[in-house]
């Protein structure tokens, strides 16, 4: 099973500490810039990790109107990262301008659509959001509509994974967050799986963060969920 469907945040609070954690885990090969890391650094994170060829999912999930998101989409564009995070919420028309605003890029980066943060439990959902709809047929309901869209993935739950990997076609990439193995703690996140159950699920990449970035040994912890994957 390759390493390279785990994606580790950097989900530290400046550039001092993020160089500490990539030279700490010199084996993984795909990393995640998210808000804090990129309000901090700004490109210089991205810069660092391009001098070690890693690869970048910049996840900074733009929500706002059409021409805005479409206008941050082509500027995040310009750091040739692999994937980049928009919300689903913001519809088709926002949806289709940020694909559009990409195209032209040297090299376009994958637009991703978060489906439903994974933070969310279903009373949160139909109480706070209002949303009259099954967790489940709600992520749906966005992915087909990103796929639509001209997005070239979802990020979605592990526990919706199988049901979006069936209805998307295979092409369409479908990335999980709430990533954990069996001997780690859930923490915030609230529709939880196993790394070897998610990738059985239909995932193609994994978003692991705090078992690994946070555990006393994390070159051991990295390893160990290596292995878990292959179902060892």
């Amino acid at each position: 099973m390759s390493t390279d469907r785990i994606i580790v945040p950097l989900d530290v609070p400046d550039l001092k500490q993020a160089i500490e954690l990539i030279d700490r885990l010199p084996g993984v090969t795909f990393w995640k810039v998210g808000l804090e890391l990129f309000v901090s650094s700004g490109a210089e994170v991205i810069q660092v990790l391009k001098e070690r060829n890693k690869r970048i999912f910049l996840d900074l999930k733009f929500h706002d109107i059409p021409n805005t998101v479409a206008g941050a989409c082509r500027s995040a564009a310009r750091h040739q990262v692999d994937l980049l995070t928009i919300h689903a919420a913001n519809g088709r028309v926002g949806m289709k301008a940020a694909v559009g605003a990409v195209a032209d890029a040297l090299q376009p980066p994958k637009i991703v659509a978060v489906t439903l943060l994974t933070s969310f439990n279903s009373r949160e959902v139909a109480f706070d959001l209002h949303i009259p709809l099954e967790m489940q047929d709600y992520a749906m309901q966005m992915a087909l509509m990103a796929q639509e869209s001209g997005c070239q993935g979802a990020v979605c739950s592990p526990q919706e994974v199988a049901a979006l990997r069936r209805a998307c076609s295979q092409n369409f990439t479908l990335i999980c967050p709430g990533v954990r193995p069996q001997w780690a703690a859930a923490g915030d996140q609230k529709r939880t799986m196993t790394p070897y159950q998610a990738l059985q699920a239909g995932a193609d990449y994994l978003v692991i963060g705090r078992p690994i970035t946070e555990a006393v040994d994390a070159v051991a912890a990295w390893e160990k969920i290596t292995e878990e994957m292959a179902g060892k």
